[in-house]
């Protein structure tokens, strides 16, 4: 009994002291950051025209506004409120795009990127081809897979939108790949991870039972983890419509498109008018995604 509470004793102190070994090497990572960028609180303080404009611009944040703002108006120009409802759906309709794509991708790449479905031999063992598909074929696919999604989710989504645009031009297709992309390869890291730190109680239920590997994965674990990936998938759709909203300053026709040109053109107003189109597409989505993982984990 001694020697266990010896034994954790020792577990504690190290594990404290490689708290505070990382909680001081932070620490001088950040004094060194803002020692190299030279940044200095003086460099906060704006000039009267920077005062000025931020003035302009936050005073109309109670009156954003309803109908357009400019002098001239071609006569067939929808109101404004239905235009910003319009870019509001089109901003859906990207991210969703988006997103269909990047779970499709999030899934494979994520059963191929945890080792729940290769690690520990079925029971009786393994034969031949079994032991070599675990030992050589399944650490290599591993391997190769999560080098995948690390480039995928290394590049945001804006140099995506960038490389594309170059390429295509201005596409439907392109704009979707390139939320979709780093999109997946984030899905396909977390997913993993989950279904690798899910319970595994059924699972070796299933696997003393004899049932193989895949169905250990697929009835076992997944499960298990399902709740938690739902849950995420909801906030990185969350995540598509600001993505989405942004590729608006690349020409596409989303609210960050129309944000960008009444910006430009000093309209504050319709600039808000924009904004709080965006808060309340956000908050409805969060609202929906809420309700459903209540009922999914209920």
């Amino acid at each position: 009994m001694q020697s266990r509470q010896t034994v954790g004793l020792v577990l504690f102190r190290n594990g404290l002291g490689m708290r505070r070994i990382l909680i001081l090497g932070i620490l001088v990572a950040g004094i060194w950051a803002f020692s190299e960028l030279q940044l200095k609180p003086a460099n906060l303080v704006p000039t009267p025209g920077g005062v000025r404009i931020a003035g302009e611009f936050f005073s109309r944040a109670l009156s954003p506004a309803i109908s357009y703002e400019a002098d001239f108006v071609p006569r067939d120009t929808p109101p404004l409120l239905w235009k910003a409802l319009q870019a509001a759906a089109t901003t859906v309709v990207f991210a969703s795009a988006a997103m269909s794509l990047a779970l499709v991708w999030g899934l494979i790449l994520g059963f191929l990127a945890s080792t729940a479905w290769w690690i520990g031999d079925p029971v009786g063992g393994p034969g031949p081809v079994g032991l070599f598909l675990r030992r050589s074929v399944a650490p290599m696919v591993y391997g190769g897979t999560r080098v995948l999604i690390a480039c995928m989710r290394s590049i945001h989504e804006l140099i995506w939108a960038v490389l594309f645009l170059a390429a295509f031009g201005l596409s439907h297709l392109s704009a979707a790949l390139a939320i979709a992309i780093p999109f997946g390869g984030t899905l396909a890291k977390i997913f993993s991870e989950m279904i690798d730190e899910a319970p595994r109680d059924v699972a070796h239920a299933l696997r003393g039972s004899g049932a193989s590997s895949p169905h250990v994965y697929l009835l076992g674990l997944l499960p298990r983890a399902l709740p938690d990936m739902t849950a995420y998938a909801f906030y990185r759709f969350e995540c598509a419509l600001r993505s989405s909203a942004i590729l608006g300053f690349f020409g596409y026709p989303t609210l960050g498109f129309y944000i960008a040109a009444s910006f430009e053109n000093l309209h504050y107003g319709e600039v808000w008018t924009y904004l709080y189109t965006l808060f309340f597409l956000v908050t409805l989505v969060d609202w929906w995604s809420g309700a459903l993982r209540r009922r999914f984990v209920a």
